[in-house]
């Protein structure tokens, strides 16, 4: 299929990826492979479904929800973390998205900051099995930030997400 991504699952109407029912997308592919991932077989690149952009986008108008990206790891296909985003941006959705890269890693390459910068969200940095604390929201250890991208970047310091 031209111009795809692989894509394991879309979940529809969850609640665990984010707050408010959200359509999560679940990008293949991912190379932190941390020790106790809920989401091992998500890993290989080659898993999953083909979509186009165009496919996801259908998706997201049926449902209606924000959305979150997930994986794997979204940010190791990050042209079309940019444009998928803006496209969900046109229809007035939030986006989260989960990731294994720390924010300070994102900063400092300019594709993957350029891939970001307009999600609302973002959970960084690798799940730690160690620091598993199954109490926290929207997060599985306790080294995981949930970041609030446009207030960090405005101010240069990172800001966590409130919940209102």
């Amino acid at each position: 299929m031209k111009d795809s991504i692989n894509i394991l699952n879309i979940i529809r109407g969850t609640t665990v990826d984010g707050p408010g029912f959200r359509t999560s997308i679940y990008f293949a592919g991912c190379r932190h492979k941390c020790k106790g991932c809920h989401n091992p077989e998500s890993w290989a690149f080659s898993a999953g479904t083909p979509y186009t952009i165009e496919e996801l986008m259908q998706v997201i108008e049926e449902e209606d929800f924000d959305v979150t990206l997930s994986g794997g790891d979204p940010l190791y296909h990050p042209d079309v973390v940019k444009t998928l985003i803006a496209e969900i941006n046109s229809l007035n959705h939030n986006v989260w998205i989960y990731t294994g890269y720390r924010w300070e890693e994102i900063i400092l390459n300019p594709t993957l900051i350029d891939a970001v910068r307009e999600a609302d969200v973002i959970v960084d940095s690798p799940f730690i099995m160690n620091l598993r604390d199954t109490d926290l929201l929207f997060r599985g250890s306790s080294n995981q930030r949930i970041i609030d991208v446009r207030k960090t970047l405005a101010l240069g310091e990172i800001v966590l997400w409130e919940r209102s």
